[in-house]
């Protein structure tokens, strides 16, 4: 059976601003290219990268990187009642923000690898199998 993956919101930022780690998120993409393994995105990242980019960069930039996210070989995941109520029990239990819960709903919806740098995330590991790329380091 192909693995599968959900891509967190800094896994695709790690890829496209090419940071540590960002070798990783593309083997897991060449991977998908090839039908070896199949990747996910949850639709709230869309929106995160959106926002993001809009606030850093321009609006411009942000519908760039959401043209390039579209084109990769990633599958969005829009929510249906599991999704929904599985976000709602991990928000419930969890400190974490509504986005990080959908996303880690996502990941065990399908039964995936969830592909983070986000150590808030970690928390999620009870619930789904954790691909941990290099975390940010706090400036001092």
């Amino acid at each position: 059976m192909a693995k599968s993956y959900v891509l967190d919101t800094s896994a695709i930022f790690t890829f496209t601003k090419s940071e540590d780690g960002s070798d990783i998120v593309e083997d897991i993409l060449v991977s998908a290219a090839k039908g070896r393994s199949y990747v996910y995105l949850s639709f709230i990242s869309l929106m995160e990268l959106y926002y993001v980019t809009w606030q850093a960069k321009s609006e411009r930039a942000a519908r760039e990187l959401i043209i390039l996210v579209k084109s990769l070989p990633v599958q969005r995941v829009d929510p249906n009642e599991r999704i929904i109520l599985s976000a709602g029990r991990i928000k419930a239990l969890h400190r974490l923000s509504v986005a990080d819960a959908f996303i880690a709903a996502t990941a065990i919806e399908k039964s995936s690898i969830l592909v983070h740098k986000d150590p808030e995330l970690q928390v999620v590991s009870a619930y789904a199998e954790m691909l941990e790329l290099q975390y940010k380091r706090k400036k001092h």
